[in-house]
């Protein structure tokens, strides 16, 4: 008899409940026995997932594929399903998710000196003082959600302050950007509806701030002064632009936080011997541990789980699969920071792992602005809460926990926490 070689397993059923829970096996199978591969999408969208490190790194920067969806060639049942609920009705479409050069270059200068390493640096003692107060919101208590109380409205107020939100304005911005991440689990149309008032919001701040507007720029201006100053002085920003900008870096600008530190913390929740690692490092005052391990975070588990969508403007392959014009395709950034080509030992967290180029923030132009300022919540957040609570603990098991049913965020629903309790003397 000749040895027969064994058929692969059977195709992982993606987008369930369960894949959304741990979907690194899926995406193991995948690398493995289908890497660049076709599927329909609960939306109903047929599209390409690329899935190795090698791949994903060339189509992120492949300037064949573009941000537009005016590429897609989408049957009628897809029509408008391949980006952010209602912001084709809310005109807010000519953001940096959605377009290619020569616009993505100039609408990307504009923006890009508010997320300078100077200016995010400047920013740390705001973020430092959100971190803390938020705590002191629950640390008496003995027990909190950290998604909700903590996670979730640390970017939000953060990049609210950021834009120049006025700070009246900034609960109404929270509970927008609430309906915008609960994906399936809101009200139906609640997204695009939050979207709306979002946009009548912004237009009508952006009209108020022009009128205030001084001649000269004052140091530390609000980023939606400079975009309104840059429409007036030459640099051919719209309203609509403006005002795509300004929601575009809220909502890639909170939730992709949310998620780093929600996920950050419960994968260091989860592997106490690297929690203790951390925590001696900073109670010794070191600081270099917690840089890297927000790197290894950001690729253990990271926040963003596909790259934002992409269409082929003309035939091309990758991995050898030929894709047609006008599919669209999503790199799974999840699945190529697992990549056992690339990483050693991929399915291991390791805080001190230096070799990290990780796709966390994407590759290429379209690299995520605001990876500065998220690094820096994540590190002020991470470290604060490891030395203010100690004995953080999860307070619930962890197959009770759900995870947020979107296409491109990856994030927890809630994160239950306990721990000893701060008297009012220590706070």
């Amino acid at each position: 008899m000749t040895n027969q070689p064994h058929p692969p397993p059977p195709a992982p059923e993606l987008f369930t409940w369960e894949f959304a829970a741990d979907p690194y096996p899926a995406y193991a199978w995948l690398r493995e026995h289908a890497p660049v591969h076709r599927t329909k999408l609960p939306s109903g969208v047929e599209a390409w997932l690329v899935t190795r490190y090698a791949d994903a790194k060339q189509a992120l920067a492949d300037q064949r594929l573009s941000k537009n969806p005016a590429h897609h060639d989408e049957p009628a049942h897809a029509k408008g399903k391949t980006g952010i609920p209602g912001e084709r009705k809310a005109e807010l479409m000519t953001h940096l998710l959605n377009i290619d050069p020569p616009d993505h270059t100039r609408l990307r200068r504009l923006v890009s000196k508010a997320f300078t390493p100077g200016r995010v640096a400047e920013f740390a003692p705001r973020v430092q003082e959100l971190t803390d107060r938020l705590i002191d919101g629950f640390a008496g208590h003995g027990s909190a959600d950290l998604i909700h109380e903590f996670a979730f409205p640390l970017p939000i107020y953060a990049i609210c302050d950021l834009l120049g939100v006025p700070r009246e304005d900034q609960d109404d911005f929270r509970d927008w950007a609430g309906m915008m991440i609960r994906h399936g689990g809101g009200p139906r149309g609640g997204v695009a509806r939050s979207v709306k008032k979002m946009r009548g919001y912004l237009a009508e701040l952006i009209h108020r701030k022009r009128e205030a507007l001084s001649d000269t720029a004052a140091p530390g201006e609000d980023l939606i002064s400079g975009l309104i100053r840059a429409s007036d002085h030459g640099e051919h920003l719209t309203e609509n632009e403006a005002a795509a900008m300004a929601f575009i870096l809220l909502f890639a600008g909170f939730e992709t936080t949310v998620n780093l530190i929600g996920n950050g913390l419960y994968a260091l929740l989860t592997h106490p011997d690297q929690r203790a690692r951390l925590q001696s490092s900073l109670a010794a005052g070191e600081h270099g541990l917690l840089a890297t391990g927000v790197e290894e975070l950001l690729r253990y588990d990271g926040p963003v789980e596909l790259a934002t969508w992409r269409f082929a403007t003309r035939p091309l392959s990758i991995g050898g699969q030929d894709i047609a014009a006008g599919d669209p395709v999503l790199v799974v950034l999840a699945a190529a920071d697992r990549d056992p080509e690339r990483f050693a030992d991929p399915d291991v967290l390791d805080l001190s792992r230096r070799d990290n180029q990780h796709l966390g923030y994407g590759h290429g132009i379209h690299y995520c602005l605001g990876a500065p300022l998220a690094r820096l919540e994540g590190r002020t957040a991470l470290a604060t809460l490891l030395t203010r609570l100690p004995d953080l603990r999860l307070g619930a098991d962890p197959a009770e926990l759900r995870w947020r049913g979107g296409l491109i965020m990856r994030g927890l629903r809630t994160l239950p926490v306990e721990f000893t309790a701060e008297s009012s003397a220590q706070r």
